[in-house]
């Protein structure tokens, strides 16, 4: 395998190039350590990351559906967070491309990694060694469970841990995952803000920094409500499908007249209010079982069974361009598919040609600076 693989560096118009003069080595696979790479590429950083050379590059190569070519040489999934980037293949253990690779970190601005437990070190890769080619390096670390721990970390068994698998579900189902890597993504923007951070502290001090993330913290800060309920209140939640705790109708899905679905998100007496009438169904206004928020989380099944019998009556189309048009929080529920016919969502989407194959992926940031 040749050691390099040249990327086009495409610069879409209405892309930042805040970033235009910033390097970033990343030395990280899978998912959340690339998508912190991507984030600086979008901005226009030139990033140029490291794979392993003797295994044939990232894992995620071969992760592949089913329906995908085998033959391919990446994967949807790996292109889902690898856009816009140079890639290197290099074996960690040789010493010619480790110092091929010193010679990168000699120059970089970033450094990006994800390494097992222990791999860092002895591979030569860890912050101390990197730091001694280059002392404002910023260092940007994503581990399992800190680095004391020696722990390998996998989404789902963070999620197992951390309390989102026991919230998620219903009765019925048991504890169920959420549908992708969650905790990763979670990391990944911590990380960022914290290498964010690590930037401006070089800018203001010209010192280099080391930033760490552990995937466990990351899940846990994300538990906010979910976590506080527990240690106001003492309530272990429990899973609950799409309903809230707090809040209802909220996260309640009715089906249409055409067989479709709609999901509630009303969070106070107006939007209450305004709901009914829409669904023509004033006389629920003044009944008691439903005059406060409070009085409707006790009493949501039985609005559910008042509130279904009105859904089947409207087309989803009408219904929602009413709700829209007063400002009543109600969202038709899309599968993917249907997502992307949408033209907001389309100008997310970020194409490339990698190895040959023709990639797409959405953006990793969204933000808009003026």
């Amino acid at each position: 395998m040749k050691n390099t693989i040249k990327s086009i560096f495409i610069r879409e118009e209405e892309l930042n190039s805040m970033f235009e003069n910033l390097k970033v080595l990343e030395l990280a696979s899978v998912l959340a350590g690339p998508d912190v790479g991507m984030f600086f590429a979008e901005q226009g950083a030139k990033v140029i990351k490291v794979e392993n050379k003797l295994t044939n590059g990232d894992v995620t190569r071969q992760w592949k559906l089913g329906s995908e070519n085998q033959e391919n040489a990446v994967s949807a999934y790996y292109s889902s967070v690898n856009w816009n980037k140079q890639i290197l293949f290099y074996d960690l253990t040789n010493y010619d491309d480790k110092n091929e690779v010193y010679e990168l970190v000699k120059t970089a601005d970033v450094i990006i990694v994800n390494f097992k437990p222990g791999d860092a070190e002895k591979l030569g890769m860890d912050y101390e060694t990197l730091k001694s080619f280059n002392s404002k390096v910023i260092y940007g670390e994503i581990n399992g469970y800190g680095e004391k721990s020696k722990r390998s970390a996998y989404d789902v068994v963070l999620q197992a841990e951390t309390g989102f698998m026991s919230i998620n579900g219903t009765n019925e189902s048991g504890p169920i995952k959420l549908p992708i890597a969650l905790i990763d993504v979670i990391a990944a923007h911590q990380l960022k803000e914290g290498l964010l951070m690590a930037m401006l502290k070089k800018e203001k001090t010209g010192l280099g920094s080391k930033v760490e993330v552990s995937l466990y913290d990351s899940a846990l800060s994300s538990l906010k409500n979910q976590a506080t309920n527990w240690l106001m209140n003492q309530q272990v939640p429990k899973p609950m499908g799409s309903l809230h705790p707090n809040i209802s109708p909220y996260g309640e899905t009715f089906t249409t007249k055409d067989n479709k679905q709609v999901v509630l998100a009303i969070g106070n007496n107006k939007q209450f209010n305004t709901l009914l009438k829409i669904l023509d169904a004033s006389h629920l206004i003044n009944d008691q079982r439903f005059s406060s928020n409070q009085l409707r989380v006790k009493n949501r099944k039985a609005l559910d069974n008042e509130l279904q019998p009105l859904f089947l009556r409207e087309i989803r189309e009408e219904l929602m361009k009413q709700f829209i048009q007063e400002n009543v929080p109600v969202g038709a529920l899309n599968s993917i598919d249907e997502v992307f016919e949408n033209e907001d969502a389309k100008k997310l989407i970020l194409e490339e040609k990698i190895e040959g194959i023709q990639t797409k992926r959405v953006k990793t940031s969204v933000f808009k600076i003026t």
